[in-house]
This record gives C-alpha cells, structure tokens and sequence, in this order.
C-alpha cells in the first residue's frame, strides 16, 4: 500500500509534467483535425488520407502535418478569426441601431448650441432633437 509520503517529489514533477504534455498533444490532435475539415483547397481523399493518417500514426500524422501545413494552418486560424469578428461587429451595429451613431451626437450638441444662443425656440428644438433621435436629419 502506497501512501502519499512515499511518492517523492520528483516523481509528482514528472507525473505532472506528462499529464500536461499529453492534454497538450490532444489538443494539437483536435485542432489538426479541425484544420483539416476547415482547408477548401483540399478535395476528398486527400482530407481522408491526412485524417487516416492522424489516426493511424497519431503522433508521426500529428508532426508531419504540422511540419508540412503548419503555415497555412496558422493562416487559415486567422482568417476564421477575422471572419467572427467581422461578423460581430456588424452584428454590434445592427442592434445597435441608428440612435447612437455618431453623427447624431454631433447633432445635437449644435442643436443645444442653437438654443442656448436663443437661434431656435424651445418648441422647434424639441420637434428636431425628436427627429435626430428617430434618426431622420434635423429640418
């Protein structure tokens, strides 16, 4: 019966250091297999083959394709990359809608501007700040 005072430090360095690598390896595993379904400019049977080959000799698959697609994997990772923040920045504009464009702020401060110098009655600010704030332009 082992108890914990008779594993050695050392050991439990080591134990973890392999743990870690393996969680490391699997990682690159996955994303090698994803990288592989991600490339168009692979037909079919070449996906299959370095999927078959990941498989079969994981750890010589996994280095051979990093090795041989490691700079168009990396590319490929940014383009995605690009591609979702693109999408979320439309997305943040769409929701965002036309009331808090920039151009409406600038509006009104001249708008309060006109006021405060006695330009615009109160009436006809009101009626203006309402269309800036509906997102037609100021009559």
């Amino acid at each position: 019966m082992y108890l914990a005072y008779d594993y050695p430090l050392l050991s439990a360095f080591w134990t973890m250091l392999w743990f870690v690598l393996l969680v490391m390896w699997f990682v690159l595993l996955f994303k090698v297999i994803v990288d592989v379904f991600r490339d168009d400019s692979l037909n079919g049977w070449a996906k299959a083959g370095w999927l078959i080959f990941a498989i079969a000799l994981p750890f010589l698959g996994v280095f051979v394709y990093v090795v041989a697609r490691g700079k168009g994997m990396g590319q490929r990772e940014l383009a995605e990359a690009r591609e979702r923040q693109a999408a979320f920045d439309s997305y943040v504009r769409q929701t965002a809608g036309t009331a808090t464009r920039a151009g409406s702020v600038d509006d009104l401060t001249r708008l309060s501007e006109l006021r405060s110098h006695g330009d615009i009655t109160d009436e006809e600010f009101r009626r203006a700040k309402e269309q800036i704030l509906a997102g037609g332009a100021p009559k």
